[in-house]
């Protein structure tokens, strides 16, 4: 049996924790339906957690998982962050706004996080999966005494057989084409740019964990693909944003049916760090800044502010859409309608 069977899940397919899209009635319809649901805590505290937790077993007594952001801090420069809000002043006053005064490293990393440990802890997910990096071998036990499956993103053969060496119980092989944040464990590496069908296969063959593939995927044809390369499961994420029980906005889901996604981008400009999504004013606007951005999470808190100050008086076109290359795949459906065509999909590839 497959990590994921000895879970109770019957699917091979894990629903991708989007930050800012994923909720717990989307998790809980997910998980219910025989996959894996997950929600995202990387963006909250953990109250946030706990009530989003709470949320999702309200609604489903199946097993879902929790995902924390494990970055490495970035030090604040002053600097570089007076001259990135300072590029960023006459968008604001575009919008009769200003931008603020000071940035602030608005997400607490799990490296440091002691109350989204201890929540973890005493709440117990099933799964627990890291994005950015791995927690340090406390937290790793903590875990698994406690009886959470750790899942980590890989993007490269080092990270998995970083992740190995840790204790993690199964990879996440993000390809380029992923959407979202990507999740390599130094932004500031050199990226080999590994695409899913290649990084998947790599790391079945030599990473010695089990693999669960996620960028691109969108049918039940291509979870089948990832399957033969050798993943125990896919993990889908755009394919989930048009959902109706997801948190995507009218503007987002519009953007992802019209033309934009085809033509999906990879951005620092946003959050500091690089992450996939729709094109529009500022992914645009990133592309001819021509400064060094402030890093994470200090660069998404000017961002957050300026797609707030937009978004007040009706301009959508700075906003976060993040999607992968499969966007134009997308099926607006509700979760369970859509689990139940993929595998309908898989079905008829038998």
């Amino acid at each position: 049996m497959s990590l994921l069977e000895n879970l109770g899940i019957s699917l091979p397919l894990v629903q991708a924790p989007m930050a800012g899209v994923s909720t717990p009635e989307l998790a809980a319809a997910v998980s219910n339906a025989g996959a894996l649901g997950s929600i995202s805590a990387a963006a909250t505290d953990a109250v946030g957690a706990q009530e989003m937790s709470a949320g999702v077993r309200a609604l489903s007594n199946r097993p879902f998982n929790v995902n924390v952001f494990v970055h490495q801090p970035t030090a604040q420069d002053s600097a570089r962050e007076a001259a990135w809000l300072a590029a960023m002043a006459p968008l604001f006053q575009e919008y009769g706004a200003q931008p603020p005064a000071a940035l602030r490293p608005i997400y607490k990393s799990f490296l440091h996080d002691d109350e989204m440990l201890a929540l973890l802890v005493e709440a117990r997910p099933a799964v627990v999966s890291f994005h950015f990096g791995l927690p340090d071998p406390k937290r790793i036990a903590a875990l698994k005494n406690v009886g959470c499956v750790l899942l980590a993103t890989a993007t490269s053969l080092d990270e998995a057989q970083a992740a190995k060496v840790a204790g993690i119980d199964a990879v996440v092989a993000q390809g380029w084409e992923a959407g979202g944040h990507r999740g390599m464990f130094d932004p500031d590496a050199p990226d080999a740019r590994l695409g899913t069908l290649a990084l998947t296969r790599l790391l079945a063959q030599r990473a010695g964990l089990p693999v669960i593939a996620a960028g691109g995927i969108m049918d039940g044809r291509g979870i089948q693909a990832a399957l033969d390369l050798g993943a125990i499961a896919a993990q889908l994420g755009t394919a989930f944003v048009a959902c109706p029980e997801s948190s995507a906005d009218a503007a987002y889901r519009t953007a992802l049916a019209g033309p934009a996604a085809m033509k999906t981008v990879m951005t620092s400009a946003i959050s500091g760090r690089p992450a996939r999504g729709l094109p529009n004013r500022f992914t645009q606007w990133g592309e001819n800044v021509g400064l060094p951005h402030p890093g994470y999470p200090m660069t998404y808190d000017a961002g957050k502010a300026l797609i707030a100050a937009a978004k007040a008086v009706g301009e959508t076109g700075y906003a976060a859409q993040w999607a992968g290359q499969g966007a134009p795949l997308s099926r607006p459906l509700p979760a369970t309608e859509l689990i139940a065509l993929l595998v309908e999909e898989l079905r008829f590839l038998d």
